[in-house]
């Protein structure tokens, strides 16, 4: 079967999906999951693999781009601050956690005995991107508040490019390839920063393109080279591509798309960046389905409940940690969201990817693999399925206010 067809499969069986789950009460990424998850076991058809790749050529450039392009620049400016901390020294502190809880029980269980502490840290690093598309469309429509919703996708949009820096930086140190934390440090700072700048660059450029071009057809395309131009071209000079999709996509949608845009064509914009979020979002979460082998899952279930525990826990250590730095600084963080930005913390396509990156010599990477695609799967299915009454049970909705503790 050509990859045309198999893509044309994948979009019908979404649709069927989206239908079927407009009646009930399902979350449309956790049905897509178990949707891949049937055809996958079945095989009733053939489907692309979620490649390295094909996540960073194809998907991550637009699905980033269109997440940053519809933040609010004042809320972002806002939670600027809590959203810093958490994707920053958040990341580091909840990879931290993880590599001694997991080196200090899997190092217990008989098939995990010689597992030390540097596999923990890849594992830590590589599971540390969250992927909130599965809650963050639930609170829009729940009408939980706009600037907690800023919160769940700003940080995730920050800590998917600092957790693939770390990923690579952990990868370097387990081979020795890094010498001292000031290296690891100036890599960090060099990968972020250098993206930083690639994105505002290329975000700038094409606002200023955006104030002198009239053609609604041209000033959409001009948003897509922004979005895949500032990517590859940070991912070439060596910074972090995903750092530099979030600066673009915030420049172009808060100040290319406001002034430089007609009211029409700004409707137009969204709506095409609407689509292809959702499109792309369709294909990733079908496809998480299809990777997933249930057989050899089970086969290493006690690591991926370890694992997940520590995971789930770590965030909510490091959320509540935040909290309390934050003190006086974090009005707008509210002690009652502490639980949902924790179970909000679903892990996607982006852990899995990178798990399947490790060298085929990396030790431990069979486990590694499963232990990523399990903490994924019952991170989508448990906590993406019960966003809904975790929101509810707190009273947090479109009843309440922003400013709510």
């Amino acid at each position: 079967m050509s990859v045309e067809a198999e893509f044309i499969l994948l979009f019908i069986v979404a649709t069927a999906v989206a239908i079927a789950t407009s009646r009930l009460r399902l979350p449309y990424t956790v049905a897509l999951v178990l949707a891949g998850l049937v055809l996958g076991g079945l095989q009733l058809f053939p489907a692309p693999h979620l490649t390295e790749a094909l996540l960073f050529s194809v998907f991550l450039p637009a699905l980033i781009f269109e997440a940053a392009f519809h933040i609010d620049g004042r809320e972002f400016r806002g939670t600027w601050l809590t959203l810093l901390l958490l994707a920053v020294p958040g990341v580091g502190a909840s990879i931290g956690l993880v590599t001694i809880a997991l080196t200090a029980v899997l190092g217990t269980l008989d098939h995990s005995a010689g597992f030390t502490w540097q596999y923990a840290m890849v594992f830590g690093a590589l599971i540390s991107a969250t992927d909130p598309v599965a809650v963050v469309a639930l609170f829009r429509n729940l009408g939980a508040p706009r600037r907690l919703t800023t919160l769940l996708e700003g940080e995730s949009l920050l800590n998917d490019g600092t957790a693939i820096v770390f990923f690579a930086l952990s990868l370097s140190l387990v081979a020795g390839e890094v010498a001292s934390p000031l290296a690891l440090t100036g890599q960090f700072v060099s990968a972020v920063g250098g993206g930083a700048v690639v994105g505002s660059v290329v975000g700038v450029a094409v606002s200023l393109l955006l104030r002198r071009i009239e053609d609604p057809m041209i000033e959409i395309t001009l948003t897509t080279i922004a979005a895949y131009g500032s990517f590859v071209a940070a991912e070439v000079l060596g910074a972090s591509g995903v750092i530099a999709a979030v600066a673009a996509g915030l420049i172009c949608g808060n100040v290319g798309a406001q002034t430089g845009m007609s009211p029409s064509t700004r409707i137009a914009c969204e709506t095409f960046w609407g689509y292809i979020a959702f499109a792309l979002n369709s294909i990733v979460f079908l496809l998480i389905g299809f990777e997933i082998r249930l057989r050899e899952l089970l086969s290493h279930w006690l690591p991926i409940l370890v694992a997940y525990a520590v995971v789930t826990t770590g965030r909510g250590l490091v959320i509540v940690a935040a909290r309390a730095v934050l003190g006086p600084a974090a009005r707008s963080f509210p002690w009652r969201w502490t639980f949902v930005l924790t179970w909000g913390g679903v892990r996607g396509a982006l852990p899995m990817v990178l798990a399947l990156s490790l060298p085929m010599t990396f030790a431990y990477r069979e486990l590694l693999i499963s232990m990523t695609f399990g903490v994924a799967v019952l991170s989508i299915l448990v906590q993406g399925a019960t966003m809904p009454a975790v929101l509810a049970r707190l009273g947090i909705g479109a009843r309440t206010t922003e400013s709510t503790a």
